[in-house]
């Protein structure tokens, strides 16, 4: 009986997922940052949260 299941495609959801979730934590913890470094890092991590939540979508359909 040979049980071979391919995990393969479910791999770069999971990695989007866990990066997403890591972007989310970093804007979590600006507040903690000086104004800044707020200033400078809010942008770039609002495009990367933007960008991994349309992977996602494509991903879904």
């Amino acid at each position: 009986m040979e049980l071979s299941i391919d995990f393969q495609p479910v791999y770069p959801h999971h990695d989007l997922l866990i990066e997403l979730g890591r972007v989310e934590m970093a804007m979590e913890h600006l507040q903690e940052r000086s104004e800044n470094e707020r200033q400078a890092l809010q942008p770039r991590l609002l495009s990367r949260m933007d960008r991994l939540r349309d992977e996602l979508a494509r991903m879904a359909v």
